[in-house]
């Protein structure tokens, strides 16, 4: 596969925070839904004085060498410290305070504790073993870990409720009594939790552990019903995505040192939105609006939602449009305030180029020079379906896809024409190409000079494969030989 544009100079926007020696660590942070009260917004925690940690863990059974406090910025993991060892217990100390976050201290064993770091760095977690940690953690020194504590301990006494309510509401038939008692027993659950965690928060309303375990909270779903009495679902699972990040205080910047905002943001985009280019487009813009005046907030989704859907790396039909979109909205000299001048300029050049070639656009007429130098224009061919396949005669990916697509053509020749594109080669090479591989019923064309195809039909790898349908509206991209008659099926069906 050869790789024509590279997209490094994206990725180095990409500047979340400074994480060294990244590792994997299990994370955490959800609950279920109402709205807040305003916590501590950028202006007061900028003005806040943290004080130099020293923070001691001592849990019964664990090795003490090699403990490490690992920390999150957004999506992205990091070392933040490496323990020493006092008598029974780790300690993380320097003079230089920790970001206000969620951290894990992982012991060489695997074994992890959590613990909210905020303004007091100056406490200490003990428990008997780490198996009970949630159940039997001692905290002295800090509100935010005493009240997290208690929150885990509390959610964990229901864990075994609610695994024996998800078992039988599963073995009974819809409908039933029995089937709704259940799910009324389930409710009950759901609310006592809320209740308990609406106390604690009301009585710390400015605190990380109330801004971190709020923004976890699912919404409540809507009872929103049909005509007929019954649930309209489609209705509510709407009206749960447009209330998703009711609970989420984005004045908090704290919030991104936590796991909670890239799991949202990750379910928001993956699961909630329908997996379209439009749908993804309209949820990215609604959410993006809610942070436009929130710079990292703002900078953070800009960059994951725009690396989501980078060419080649996403499954989304034309996710191309995705990304084109983000970068043409959100990534100019007046928003992109993370990045320089020159870099903002490349991508807007990247995606007005891509922006010639996405799905239900008119697939652009272009004229190249064929084998004999004759003119030829993509529109002469006459075909129900044309496939613009792009190709270097000498990347490993061409080599081993062109005689698939020849073979593939054989059955599909009265339905399809091919305009067969070279690419970053010459004369010499392309003809011979041509002759190897039996392409020669094909419209094959090269143009040194790149000009009769500049601003046309996008390519991030080779080969890349195009399909216009009767119209000559682009009805798939990006397709592999084997997807080439599954695609002519689906355009046949909708028209």
């Amino acid at each position: 596969m050869r790789k024509l544009l590279s997209f490094l100079v994206l990725i180095a926007l990409y500047s979340c925070g400074d994480p060294a020696g990244a590792t994997s660590a299990t994370t955490s942070g959800s609950s279920s839904g109402s709205s807040f009260t305003s916590a501590v917004s950028t202006a007061e925690l900028e003005a806040r004085e943290l004080e130099s940690p020293n923070i001691r863990v001592e849990i019964g059974g664990v090795p003490l060498q090699g403990a490490l406090l690992i920390g999150q910025f957004a999506e992205q993991q990091f070392r933040a410290d490496e323990a020493i060892v006092e008598g029974n217990a780790v300690v993380f100390k320097r003079d230089e305070p920790y970001k206000p976050g969620h951290y894990y201290c992982y012991f060489s064993d695997g074994a992890a504790v959590q613990l909210l770091i905020d303004q007091d760095q100056t406490f200490s977690l003990s428990a008997p073993t780490a198996q009970n940690a949630l159940r039997d953690m001692k905290v002295e020194g800090s509100v935010e870990n005493e009240l997290f504590y208690e929150l885990l301990k509390f959610e964990a006494g229901q864990q075994e409720d609610f695994r024996q309510l998800g078992d039988a509401v599963r073995s009974a038939s819809p409908g039933s009594p029995e089937y709704e008692k259940l799910q009324a027993d389930r409710k009950a659950l759901v609310d006592q939790r809320l209740e308990y965690q609406n106390k604690l928060f009301a009585k710390h309303p400015k605190s990380l552990f109330t801004s971190f375990k709020r923004a976890g909270r699912n919404p409540q779903l809507r009872d929103v019903r049909l005509p007929d009495g019954t649930i309209d679902e489609q209705a509510q699972v709407a009206a749960f995505r447009e209330d998703f990040w009711n609970d989420v205080d984005f004045n908090d910047i704290r919030l991104l040192n936590t796991p909670v905002i890239f799991n949202k943001l990750k379910r928001y985009i993956q699961e909630l939105t329908p997996q379209n280019a439009d749908a993804i487009i309209e949820s990215s813009d609604k959410l993006i609006s809610k942070v436009l005046d929130k710079p990292e907030f703002f900078k953070f989704f800009a960059n994951w939602i725009t690396l989501q859907y980078e060419p080649g790396k996403t499954t989304v039909m034309d996710g191309a449009a995705i990304h084109v979109h983000m970068i043409q909205n959100y990534f100019t000299k007046e928003r992109a305030f993370w990045s320089d001048s020159m870099t903002v300029y490349g991508l807007q050049q990247r995606a007005d180029q891509m922006a010639y070639s996405l799905v239900g656009q008119k697939g652009p007429d272009i004229t190249v020079p064929d084998m004999n130098g004759t003119p030829r224009r993509l529109y002469d061919l006459k075909k129900p379906f044309i496939a613009v396949y792009m190709y270097n005669p000498e990347c490993e990916h061409c080599i081993e896809e062109t005689p698939k697509f020849v073979k593939v053509m054989n059955e599909l020749k009265s339905e399809l024409d091919v305009y067969a594109i070279a690419l970053d080669t010459d004369q010499t090479k392309w003809k011979n190409f041509v002759k190897a591989n039996g392409m020669s019923e094909w419209t094959n064309v090269y143009d040194p000079t790149n000009r009769s195809i500049f601003k046309t039909y996008y390519v991030d790898n080779t080969p890349e494969l195009y399909l216009l349908n009767k119209d000559r509206v682009i009805v798939g991209k990006n397709l592999k030989v084997a997807q080439l008659k599954d695609a002519i099926r689906i355009a046949k069906e909708k028209e």
